[in-house]
């Protein structure tokens, strides 16, 4: 698979080949919080107004807690009043994908890591500009770095 990662200089290269990241159930729950299992691979959603990136304002980017792969950049994010961080784009096009969710009696756009699969919360029509997209993530799901320590994400693959 193709995707964008940081280099040792910290900044967001590629796309590069990366080999996806798969573990069993057993190894997650080695890796995760029970909270973080529960939404990462167990599709949960968490409770509105509870995680602890929600008010974040610090210039960075949010990664996949399962496997590291950066996701979103603090740039994206915005204000969207749901209880849940928004960004109306991904940090690249081809670190995010999408499913389709038939789940509790609703047909929505499930948001996916493009890596390991990781379970991200949903993304909806009814974002600001320029996308006019608000993807809904579940804080559980990401970690943050600050934007001087970028080059601690480098990956591998960027070379």
């Amino acid at each position: 698979m193709r995707v964008k990662v940081f280099n040792r200089e910290g900044r967001l290269v590629g796309p590069v080949e990366v080999a996806p990241v798969v573990r069993s159930d057993a190894e997650w729950r080695e890796r995760l919080t029970p909270e973080q299992f529960w939404v990462a691979r167990g599709k949960g959603t968490e409770r509105p107004f509870c995680g602890t990136l929600l008010d974040n304002k610090r210039k960075g980017v949010y990664a996949c807690v399962c496997c590291g792969l950066p996701l979103f950049a603090s740039a994206g994010k915005f204000h969207s009043g749901t209880g849940w961080p928004s960004f109306f784009e991904p940090v690249a096009a081809e670190n995010v994908v999408t499913e389709v969710d038939r789940n509790h009696g609703m047909v929505r756009t499930e948001i996916l890591c493009a890596r390991c699969a990781c379970h991200l919360g949903h993304v909806f029509e009814d974002g600001p500009p320029p996308t006019g997209l608000r993807y809904c993530v579940n804080p559980e799901s990401l970690t943050f770095t600050d934007e001087a320590d970028l080059a601690r994400l480098a990956d591998p693959a960027a070379g």
